[in-house]
């Protein structure tokens, strides 16, 4: 009964109320109709044997039924009770069909409501704005929803905001960076290896963060961000691994990466994926 729609429930409800409503008739006016035809065969019959035998009148109430009014008051009783049923049976299917195509014209503003609901997007929230000239039982839900799409709307406003001022702030300081550190490289030829394997992580590195400060921009401006590259999940847990290995190292977490598989994404949010991941003091990932 749960799965059922709402048209369908209502329109099971009212057939079984007429289906109850058109049995409880039809046994009383049944019964009525039994008992009124037994006392129209007895008249009929007083009244033959009163033609018959006798000059004096019979008390009806006293008589009994002869044979062939016996037949025909049992043969119209069973005639009237075959299409008393017959007849209940017909309006129940009757009632059922008209609830059915009257309550689903009755649920169209629901189904309208529901059509409306559907197409809210974050994109949109400005844009949708439900109609609140509905039957009384949806104008408090319509304004409600108004409501709830309003501050949804602020909300997102507000966030996109944020991270794109976010975004933009970090991408100045993050290309000044990286041309400082690229300039630092070029300039010396003969840097040591670990100077200049520090540097080539901090160019990494700051390569990585000018590209999420991107993402970020792409997302607030509500782009879809990309996400069409073949990414070799192997490699990349690697890659995530080296970056935090010293501060795994310093809290006490142990890294592990096994297997491979190649997927299709974006590089930039499955390498924040992996960052993202975390664990209890010495335990591991």
């Amino acid at each position: 009964m749960k799965r059922l729609s709402l048209q369908w429930r209502i329109t099971i409800m009212t057939a079984l109320l007429t289906c109850a409503a058109c049995v409880l008739t039809n046994c009383l006016v049944g019964y009525t109709g039994m008992r009124y035809m037994d006392a129209i065969g007895s008249d009929i019959s007083a009244f033959t044997a009163t033609s018959e035998d006798s000059p004096q009148a019979f008390d009806p109430t006293k008589a009994t039924l002869d044979n062939e009014v016996t037949i025909v008051v049992n043969d119209a009783q069973e005639s009237f009770g075959t299409t008393a049923w017959r007849i209940t049976a017909g309006v129940t299917l009757l009632g059922g069909v008209l609830a059915y195509f009257v309550s689903g014209r009755a649920l169209k503003p629901l189904r309208a409501f529901a059509d409306q609901v559907e197409r809210v997007q974050p994109d949109n929230l400005s844009e949708i704005r439900l109609s609140e000239d509905v039957p009384t039982e949806l104008q408090r839900c319509s304004a409600s929803f108004n409501d709830m799409i309003a501050r949804l709307g602020e909300g997102f406003s507000a966030q996109r905001q944020f991270t794109g001022n976010a975004a933009h702030e970090l991408r100045t300081p993050l290309a000044l960076m990286q041309a400082q550190i690229e300039l630092f490289v070029s300039e010396r030829s003969n840097l040591q290896s670990e100077t200049a394997e520090l540097l080539g992580l901090l160019q990494e590195q700051t390569e990585r963060m000018s590209r999420m400060a991107k993402v970020l921009l792409e997302m607030s401006e509500l782009r879809s961000v990309p996400c069409e590259d073949d990414v070799e999940l192997g490699p990349l847990s690697e890659e995530v691994l080296t970056d935090l290995a010293p501060l795994a190292e310093n809290k006490g977490i142990a890294l592990n990466c096994a297997g491979d598989a190649l997927v299709i994404g974006s590089d930039t949010l499955l390498y924040r994926l992996g960052v993202n991941l975390h664990a209890p003091l010495s335990a591991g990932v």
